[in-house]
């Protein structure tokens, strides 16, 4: 859904709320509206949104509550976070529903089907545009239909529809000049030019699309001038002048990260990478290239860990019904043998003998049936173990392999640019880090297969003497490249003389996931720490990281089981908390603990606590004589 943008507006507004000057509840609500609804930045538009949330609350009214929330959807689609975009929408037509406004309620569905179009559901997307443009059609609400019908179109032209997208389009375009609505008019054309660049025809998407840009421009709107400079810089790679393609590709780049936009940021990232790429500048390609895929994998995370839930209930349903099938197999079976013992008994009932030798027979079966029942059920429950344990694996496998494979995907790349430049010096150093990162992913490989092959689907726990100075050398060296690649200073303080008595393959898992997490959820520019002393009989290794932080909220829940732990990393990276369950678990299994404390904006410290090793003290028999 497109606003009427206005940031002079917005600036006058926030003067105005700032002044000091006493206003009714009614009449500082709506400046408050009117902020965020002419507000360009979404982090500003997102705070003035919930203040106003926060006083429709407090006075309980209805209309304040839809459009607060309705506002504060917006604002998160823009961000990129769309969940939270289609929680707040779907309040903001349950406030409409019950306030039995279809005006208000064509709107919400308008905004939903926006939220779903960026998710790519097309058809919960289409649903929710025609609940719109029916309500609105019958309210006669010229400029929320023009709204919708122009979603509409933008619906089928990302779905390559483009006959249908051109129907909803100039329908939307001559509605928009009948009221005279600019930002409406400047998306419209803008739309109508991307159509035309996918057709080949450039100097009509030009044409178009300039003019949206020049409203766009007075409006103050970056969203959509960012999405529109990448399609110009596209126009101008197909004419071959790359100059003014990296003219709009950066500006497109700029006003993204400007606005806190991640998926602009991913689309101009791409297409610098791509230029640069053309023009054999691989350095300013790789690195645009790298920022592409953190911000890809970024928005597309959420989708993938759905899937995946997805997949796991269809798979317990799968185990529920095997079960329930199993048991109606055993009842028929049961029937069967009582109706056969019943026609046995008829049949031999007058000979005695034959009835007492039945009868032994027919314990006899019995038991064998009760023994094979048992052996059945013991081995049912040794497979839902191994399949636990299977489960576990895949993951730690999943998590402790991520690093490594970042490492080496980053230095193949360095390797094509080194060669490319005939950097024979940095090759030769590159090769020691290569080797280095060979050598310990062989090592972590090697673990784990003994880990599986030996406990035979059991995590196992082998205590022994640990210097927890090497092993953390270990670790540093496994991320050094995944540190450089982001400008991250990766240090550590060990002292040498700390002997842990833990296992150590479980304790590598632990550092790794937390070093992992800190280097993933740090800015370029920052630290991440590791540093260690001893607590009376415990060790206590710290791992701090200048990071944003974790929410007070997240941090109540962030090591227990089940429920969703997803966050989201200063550039947008999201995780799944797996990691940090596998790491609590494996602290106590090690007889230690860990704790966190973190401060949003300032960084995050981990502190896990593992047990000293203790020499075995020299028996009195033993001990030397004194002289």
């Amino acid at each position: 859904m497109i606003s009427a943008q206005d940031q002079h507006k917005a600036d006058s507004l926030i003067n105005l709320m700032n002044n000091g000057k006493i206003m009714p509840d009614s009449t500082k609500f709506e400046v408050l509206r009117g902020i965020f609804i002419n507000q360009t930045d979404p982090d500003l538009k997102l705070h003035y949104a919930y203040k106003a949330y926060k006083m429709a609350v407090e006075a309980d009214n209805l209309l304040w509550l839809y459009k607060s929330t309705l506002n504060i959807g917006h604002a998160h689609k823009k961000k990129g976070d769309l969940q939270k975009a289609l929680d707040a929408l779907l309040k903001s037509l349950e406030f409409a529903g019950e306030m039995k406004d279809g005006g208000r309620e064509a709107i919400a569905y308008s905004a939903i089907g926006s939220v779903y179009r960026v998710q790519g559901n097309f058809t919960l997307s289409l649903k929710y545009y025609n609940l719109a443009i029916i309500k609105l059609r019958e309210k006669k609400d010229y400029r929320n239909l023009a709204k919708s019908l122009m979603n509409t179109g933008e619906l089928y032209r990302v779905n390559h529809q483009m006959d249908s997208a051109l129907i909803y389009f100039t329908e939307a375009g001559e509605l928009f000049d009948k009221i005279n609505y600019r930002i409406g008019k400047a998306y419209n054309l803008g739309n109508i030019g991307l159509i035309y660049a996918e057709q080949g025809k450039n100097a009509l998407a030009e044409q178009n699309i300039n003019e949206a840009v020049r409203i766009l421009k007075e409006l103050g709107d970056i969203y959509a001038i960012s999405v529109y400079d990448t399609y110009m810089a596209d126009i101008y790679k197909d004419k071959g002048d790359y100059i003014r393609a990296l003219e709009y590709a950066n500006r497109s780049h700029m006003e993204a990260v400007k606005g806190g936009l991640k998926e602009q940021i991913r689309d101009a990232s791409l297409k610098l990478s791509e230029l640069y790429s053309d023009l054999k500048d691989y350095e300013r390609a790789f690195g645009f290239q790298s920022q592409y895929i953190v911000y890809r994998d970024s928005i597309n995370n959420e989708a993938t860990i759905r899937k995946m839930a997805d997949l796991r209930t269809e798979f317990e349903v799968s185990q529920k019904q095997a079960e329930v099938d199993l048991l109606n197999e055993q009842k028929r079976n049961q029937q069967i043998i009582g109706i056969g013992l019943t026609i046995v008994i008829l049949l031999v009932g007058a000979l005695a003998f034959m009835f007492y030798k039945n009868s032994k027979q027919r314990q006899h079966t019995n038991q064998i049936l009760s023994e094979q029942k048992e052996e059945i059920e013991a081995q049912r429950d040794q497979l839902d173990e191994l399949n636990q344990s299977k489960d576990k694996f895949f993951s730690i496998i999943s998590h402790d392999l991520r690093g490594p494979v970042h490492a080496f995907k980053g230095m193949s790349r360095l390797i094509k640019m080194y060669i490319d430049q005939n950097c024979i010096d940095e090759l030769a150093e590159l090769n020691q880090h290569f080797d280095k990162s060979v050598d310990q992913l062989s090592t972590l490989l090697d673990d784990l297969l003994d880990w599986a092959v030996s406990q035979q689907g059991k995590v196992p726990y082998s205590p022994e003497e640990v210097s927890l100075h090497d092993l953390s050398e270990d670790i540093m060296g496994l991320f050094h490249n995944m540190a450089q690649a982001k400008k991250i200073n990766l240090t550590t303080s060990i002292p040498e003389d700390i002997q842990l008595w833990v296992d150590s393959n479980s304790l590598r898992t632990i550092l790794r996931n937390l070093v992992n997490n800190a280097l993933k959820f740090t800015e370029e520019g920052g630290s991440v720490t590791l540093f260690a002393g001893k607590d009376g009989d415990m060790a206590a290794l710290h791992v701090a990281d200048t990071g944003r932080g974790i929410p007070q909220v997240q941090l109540e829940s962030l090591f227990k089981l089940g429920g969703h732990k997803r966050s989201w990393g200063t550039e947008g990276e999201k995780g799944l908390g797996l990691g940090l369950q596998l790491v609590y678990s494996f602290s106590e299994m090690n007889g230690g603990s860990i704790t966190v404390e973190s401060e949003e904006g300032v960084g995050t410290t981990f502190t896990i606590h593992m047990p000293l090793f203790q020499p075995t003290p020299i028996p009195d028999a033993m001990a030397p004589s004194p002289a």
